[in-house]
């Protein structure tokens, strides 16, 4: 199954030739293709911050993630929920069980109530995640890598908590390009647990080509 190289593998002894690579090409390419894409996407990124601030509150939504070696920091998206989403999700969790199971089992809501018309937009094309691009330039993340996960989610992890702490957490990764919303949360951690010990550039420009397909394409 998915799980199976993950769970068979132990970290570190996939792909030894890449060492380099995953030492320092990984970063060197990250901090280069981050300032040619904040370049590229300024004026997209000013008009997008405009039009969600006229909606009301702040633009930018931070949310506390854990990164590399376990430490926290916060990871960046555009604000594609009303302004109280986190206290709305507590009243409705509370009253209504199926979205209760639904958030236990993953974490998120198919049909979420909070997110707005332009934010559910924002989210279909991911150009809610253009902020993160500013947590690669400070070394929080890097363009591909892990799911960045919150510390309530990081224990469904198991044995592969010490995979996903290897490196730092990606914008975009194996399961966003491996049928994402569609996959189940163990098919999620296997997927990223696989790719932290197989990890190497071809594999990198691999999903970052496959990503701009399915953003071009809204499937992923």
């Amino acid at each position: 199954g998915k799980g199976h190289l993950a769970d068979a593998v132990p970290l570190g002894i996939l792909n030894k030739e890449w060492a380099l690579y995953r030492r320092f090409g990984k970063r060197l390419f990250d901090f280069t293709a981050s300032i040619l894409l904040l370049i590229a996407i300024a004026p997209l990124m000013f008009a997008l911050l405009a039009a969600i601030a006229a909606q009301g509150g702040q633009p930018i939504f931070a949310h506390r993630r854990v990164g590399r070696d376990g430490r926290r920091f916060f990871c960046y998206k555009l604000r594609t929920m009303v302004v109280g989403a986190e206290h709305q999700l507590q009243e409705l969790l509370a009253r209504d069980e199926a979205a209760a199971s639904e958030w236990r089992a993953g974490f998120k809501l198919r049909e979420d109530p909070r997110v707005t018309r332009f934010g559910a937009f924002l989210r279909k094309t991911s150009l809610d995640e253009i902020p993160q691009i500013w947590n690669v330039l400070k070394g929080d993340m890097s363009l591909v890598g892990p799911r960045p996960v919150t510390e309530d989610e990081l224990p469904r992890y198991g044995v592969h908590c010490e995979a996903y702490i290897a490196v730092r957490p990606g914008i975009t990764g194996p399961w966003q390009v491996s049928g994402r919303n569609d996959l189940s949360y163990a098919e999620r951690v296997a997927l990223d647990a696989n790719y932290v010990r197989s990890q190497n550039a071809m594999l990198d420009l691999d999903i970052c080509a496959r990503t701009a397909k399915a953003v071009l394409s809204r499937t992923g």
